[in-house]
């Protein structure tokens, strides 16, 4: 009896971790959408400079005041050499997401994103020469398929907001990477990467979003016709941004790799029906399917990175599988792409 109300409560628990992430997630990603179109706030630099502030705060808060979660101690040195590099691709990463919430339409924007597990397969087969397994490859084909047959049939396409969102995936995939060889030896949570690389992005982006944004947002502060009620919108985004890394730390400990999979796809087209709900934009049904191919391609990614990190040491290969040395052989890429969704 007691093991049958313990599994239920697993279940409950789960399924409340996942309700709260992807509330807090769609949240972000909408919020920041009616800051740029409607506020008028046309400036992404400085609202992910925001976010970076507010993310700071609460994580120092959560740590060292609240002590909610022991401190990562890391060596001065390290800040510098690791800490630092991977502040900057992490800044870039989240800049560029919110340059392309700017131009193109949450729908397509998450689309794009999907794209994260074929462009770390891919670089880290071309700069770093690790091996995947045939069945790797061929989960990518519905991810890259579904990625042009969205763009092709894009109704609101903008080259310079598709640019940026793909060009986000290759910086998610590089912090992804990095990650292993920069933060060896450190077992961060997402609070503790927070607390360490929010600062260091926010010193990172500061001068250019004064430099390139500063005289739009005073002019912003002077003819915005609902100050208040805008910034408290802002600002609130950033806070909201914060608790985002939170629930992403909680709902990787209260549920599966293949659950956390298929809810991150899930997550997506969640965000994508909720933004069509506010924002109205046109999506044609080709563009649908789409979308629908890539979640899909995405969630079989999963599944058969599942599949293979379970195969035991020294499990015989297939025919079809490239016969490399075993020191060079990689059959699982490095991803945690289900995580770029911090800040």
């Amino acid at each position: 009896m007691e093991e049958s109300v313990l599994c239920q409560w697993s279940v409950i628990r789960s399924l409340l971790a996942i309700l709260q992430w992807w509330s807090f997630n769609v949240t972000v990603i909408v919020m920041n959408k009616w800051i740029f179109q409607k506020l008028d706030f046309k400036f992404p630099l400085t609202v992910s400079c925001i976010h970076f502030i507010c993310s700071a705060i609460g994580a120092f808060l959560f740590i060292k005041v609240l002590k909610l979660k022991p401190l990562i101690t890391v060596d001065p040195e390290d800040r510098w050499k690791r800490i630092f590099p991977m502040s900057f691709v992490f800044c870039i990463n989240i800049v560029l997401g919110n340059v392309s919430l700017r131009y193109i339409p949450v729908s397509f924007m998450q689309t794009i994103k999907s794209f994260t597990p074929a462009t770390t397969v891919v670089l880290q087969w071309l700069v770093w020469r690790k091996y995947f397994d045939w069945r790797i490859w061929t989960s990518l084909i519905p991810i890259v398929g579904g990625i042009l047959l969205t763009s092709v049939t894009e109704l609101s396409f903008n080259m310079f907001g598709f640019c940026a969102a793909l060009f986000g995936c290759l910086a998610t995939s590089t912090k992804t990477i990095l990650a292993e060889s920069l933060l060896h030896g450190y077992k961060f949570d997402s609070i503790n990467t927070v607390y360490y690389m929010a600062p260091f992005a926010t010193m990172i982006l500061a001068v250019p979003a004064m430099l390139l944004e500063g005289n739009g947002v005073l002019e912003w502060l002077q003819t915005s016709q609902s100050l208040a009620s805008s910034l408290v919108i802002i600002f609130s985004s950033g806070v909201l941004a914060f608790c985002l890394n939170f629930s992403i730390f909680y709902v990787i400990h209260s549920t599966t790799a293949v659950t956390f999979n298929v809810a991150g796809n899930l997550k997506v087209a969640v965000a994508v029906l909720v933004s069509w709900m506010i924002f109205r934009n046109p999506i044609s049904a080709l563009n649908a399917v789409g979308c629908a191919i890539t979640l899909l391609g995405c969630t079989f990614y999963g599944y058969v990175r599942h599949m293979l990190s379970q195969q035991p040491p020294g499990t015989p290969r297939t025919p079809r599988t490239p016969r490399t040395p075993r020191n060079r052989m990689e059959l699982l890429p490095l991803v945690n792409d289900k995580l770029d969704d911090k800040v």
